[in-house]
């Protein structure tokens, strides 16, 4: 497979990025701090208290040296002893910073998750014709990672190394303004290569981030169909394009990393550089008398921490730049457009449900295939407790009606209502707890077989399980597994075989007991019999209920009450089975082919 650049690394996008919005992608995390300002106050109390106390260090030191030779030893111990008491208390100040911070940190990235989950979850199907599964699990993992080590730790350590700079330049006039002021003149040939590397240092951490989503996603997409890819002796392709991928998001690492060193490199060396020129400046005045050896020192430990805290904001603003492109990138998802949403105010469906359904002259393009209609002026009127069944040759458009009943999405002109109400005046979870359904690839669940049957009702009882399992002929497999209904049935279901699954879905859709029940191609993998005995269960299944059936093998809807048939888009006849073989047509032409040659063929 072709290395192909993420979207959102595309060049020129991440550089607009990175220059319009800066810094200022981290107060998107505001929303996220707000419900914790009690421990974020508490954090930024800890974290005062520590940085004063380091600062009060060198006044300690400057007594004790200016008073060495003094001969007070009572006077020396005390000063002795309150270095020890400083110290501990920048021991449990620190300890309490670090625990305060690394909870806010914790707390404040499992809310995003779930934040972006939930979102994620709710997007309508069109939002992921347009992004891999894969980068937005990467988003949700590696992401936000990236902002908890910001949130736990290093915004924490970018704080107290500011609130050191700002205090240590304070105490460095008090000190002495001549040496200050020396020191000063050096501040803007350091601040000169972090703003110019940082916004370099940004625009690489974005794209690094990018590749290392779209390997991800690369890597689910060939994992989740990794059957295909042996059957096909993929192996290779499959592994070279990984590799691509993984190996170009290791050269921007390269990069990201080397422009990080250079600019750490510039910065430690310009900061100590002037620290040394400004000591042999300080020892000249000592030897003159113009200053003690101990305001020398003093300043000296002050300076010191004052580069310290510049080198280390360096580094931190590094780790800050990549947190402001994660948190972009989260808020991407959050702030995504839905082509479908809930109203503001949302009609409800009067009780109890009947589920009849109406098409009005629905008009529907995929995004992904502009200029196809899928659905090209429908107009349908389904009754309650009719069986209604869709045929037609792929791409006809039948399963588009059901996605669209569902509303997956959303029509382009038109309106589909159900019990009389448009479905966009609804909101979509409560209309779709009246709906069952049996898709063409049904989904199993890494779970048991009782929990993925119970899917369709999380409070059925046990005995209600087990009643949908038999209607939809699934309980004398699942019975016969080593820990029957507790059975682990793996990841999408690989321990099944294609008719196991649907039967599984079968009873899915028969535990909800839906007023509503759509099939779409529900039995095209079951063998003859377990076809016969689902074809049973379905018929009781659909007394008192609308049922939607979507089928290519027409054996399975001729005791529709009505089969639709349908072609690009549009329904080209409406009857049953026998008046529509009798009318002849697209039809009679799909009967003659299944029924005539298939029994010849057989």
């Amino acid at each position: 497979m072709a290395r192909t650049a993420p979207a959102s690394a595309a060049p020129g996008a991440s550089e607009e990025r990175a220059t319009s919005r800066n810094m200022r992608g981290l107060n998107a995390l505001w929303p996220f701090l707000k419900p914790y300002r009690g421990l974020l106050l508490a954090s930024l109390c800890a974290l005062v208290l520590t940085a004063g106390v380091s600062l009060t260090l060198p006044l300690a030191v400057r007594r004790v040296v200016d008073n060495f030779r003094t001969g007070a030893d009572a006077l020396l111990d005390q000063y002795f002893l309150a270095a020890l008491g400083i110290a501990a208390l920048l021991a449990l100040g620190t300890g309490l910073r670090y625990a305060l911070v690394t909870r806010l940190g914790e707390r404040v990235v499992s809310d995003i998750r779930k934040a972006v989950f939930d979102r994620v979850l709710g997007m309508s199907p069109a939002f992921f014709e347009n992004i891999m599964t894969g980068e937005v699990l990467s988003r949700i993992t590696t992401d936000t990672t990236l902002i908890q080590s910001v949130l736990g730790s290093s915004a924490s350590i970018a704080l107290r190394n500011m609130l050191i700079f700002l205090g240590g330049l304070v105490l460095m006039l008090l000190t002495s303004v001549k040496l200050t002021g020396l020191v000063l003149l050096l501040v803007p040939a350091v601040i000169v290569p972090i703003m110019t590397l940082g916004r370099r240092l940004r625009r690489i951490s974005r794209e690094n981030q990018d590749w290392i989503a779209a390997s991800s996603g690369n890597a689910g997409e060939t994992l989740g169909a990794v059957q295909t890819v042996q059957a096909f002796t993929h192996e290779a392709q499959s592994r070279a394009g990984f590799a691509e991928m993984t190996e170009t998001a290791y050269q921007v690492s390269l990069r990201r990393i080397t422009t990080r060193a250079l600019m750490t490199v510039i910065i430690i060396f310009l900061v100590f550089s002037g620290v040394v020129g400004v000591l042999w400046i300080g020892a000249n005045d000592v030897r003159g008398g113009a200053m003690s050896e101990g305001t020398l020192i003093q300043f000296v430990i002050y300076s010191v921490m004052v580069a310290g805290s510049v080198a280390a904001l360096s580094e931190i603003w590094g780790e800050l730049q990549r947190a402001a492109g994660a948190t972009e990138r989260l808020v991407e998802l959050l702030n995504a457009t839905d082509t479908v949403h809930d109203p503001d105010v949302a009609k409800t469906l009067t009780q109890p449900v009947r589920g009849a359904i109406r098409f009005d002259d629905v008009h529907f393009t995929y995004p992904a295939r502009p200029g196809m209609p899928a659905l090209d002026g429908v107009t349908l009127d389904i009754a309650p407790g009719e069986t209604v069944a869709f045929v037609g040759p792929s791409g006809a458009g039948k399963t588009t009606v059901i996605q669209m009943i569902l509303r997956f999405y959303a029509p382009q002109r038109g309106r589909i209502l159900f019990d009389g109400v448009p479905l966009e005046d609804m909101d979509r979870a409560a209309f779709r707890r009246h709906l069952a359904l049996v898709p063409q690839d049904p989904v199993i669940f890494a779970a048991s077989a009782r929990d993925n049957i119970r899917f369709g009702r999380p409070e059925a009882s046990d005995a209600e399980v087990e009643a949908a399992a038999r209607a939809a002929a699934a309980h004398d497999f699942i019975a016969a597994l080593p820990e029957g209904y507790d059975a682990w049935l793996g990841e999408r279901g690989v321990m099944l075989s294609g008719g196991q699954k649907q039967r599984i879905a079968i009873a899915r859709a028969i535990l909800r007991d839906a007023p509503v029940l759509l099939l779409d191609e529900a039995t095209s993998a079951l063998d003859a019999e377990s076809e016969g005995a689902v074809q049973r269960a379905v018929e009781m299944l659909s007394q008192g209920r609308t049922t939607l059936i979507v089928a290519h093998r027409l054996a399975t809807v001729k005791k529709a009450d009505r089969i639709v048939v349908m072609e690009a888009g549009r329904i080209v006849a409406v009857g049953s089975h026998d008046a529509l073989v009798a009318e002849g047509g697209l039809y009679a032409r799909l009967a003659r082919m299944q029924f005539t040659d298939g029994a010849t063929a057989a």
